[in-house]
């Protein structure tokens, strides 16, 4: 097995079966995972913000900071690689108010606003999600099966 690690405003693609995908704590930041089941092509995205307009020159260097940007960088990769838009499953975790439980920003229900908006104007939906709350996750993504798990305080589930 080879693990490999989604920094933050990162992404990273496998077409390899013994690979697993993972990222770490995700607070108000969206993991995205994106599966091929016939190709056994996947792929995950660790984005921070929503929109890039706000630092175009990031958004330029860092694609993967914003969704805006990020989500598309992502889903060329993996057709690229042969994935298949008619084919892929999509789950997303994270999105929390854990640094902004007054909910003055509201970053985290930004940031999966602004994917699911993306993935609906692709005609992409969103399979299962883990979103919202006050609580950090991390995601692990298994490309041989296409296996998603979240972990955090309250425990581990599935997607």
């Amino acid at each position: 097995m080879s693990l490999i690690v989604v920094g933050i405003s990162d992404y990273q693609t496998s077409n390899r079966a013994d690979d697993v995908i993972i990222t770490y704590s995700l607070g108000s930041c969206i993991g995205l995972t994106v599966y091929d089941p016939e190709t056994k092509i996947g792929g995950m995205i660790h984005y921070m913000l929503p929109l890039s307009k706000i630092s175009p020159e990031k958004a330029e260097l860092k694609p993967a900071m914003f969704a805006d940007t990020g989500i598309p960088v992502l889903l060329k990769k993996m057709f690229a690689m042969g994935a298949s838009k008619n084919r892929i499953i999509v789950k997303a975790a994270g999105g929390s108010q854990l640094m902004d439980q007054n909910k003055i920003f509201n970053i985290g229900e930004r940031n999966f606003l602004v994917l699911r908006k993306i993935l609906w104007k692709n005609n992409i939906l969103i399979k299962n999600s883990d979103v919202g709350g006050m609580i950090s996750r991390t995601v692990r993504f298994e490309i041989d099966t296409g296996r998603v798990t979240v972990k955090s305080s309250t425990g581990e589930i599935e997607l």
